[in-house]
């Protein structure tokens, strides 16, 4: 299976500007908006993966705060937890 690698990117952003709460939209949208450029295929893929993942867990592992959810330990993940909005 192909990748269309402009269309993963279009969905992603507009995922990441539709979330469902304003917080997520703000955050999301600018760390994507910052990054989305800097990332490979495989990254998309698990950039994907993260905006599959409930706002509230989102927002929990972002500011550290505890979580049931087990988060991939992946570059992409990585570069969210250390964003600086």
């Amino acid at each position: 299976m192909t990748i269309n690698i402009d269309q993963l990117k279009k969905k992603i952003i507009y995922r990441s500007n539709y979330r469902g709460t304003k917080e997520m939209d703000k955050l999301l949208g600018t760390f994507i908006k910052k990054n989305i450029n800097n990332l490979n295929n495989e990254d998309l893929i698990d950039l994907e993966k993260l905006l599959d993942i409930d706002d509230t867990i989102l927002y929990n592992f972002y500011t550290g705060a505890p979580t049931d959810f087990e988060m991939e330990n992946n570059k992409v993940n990585l570069l969210f937890k250390n964003f600086k909005y």
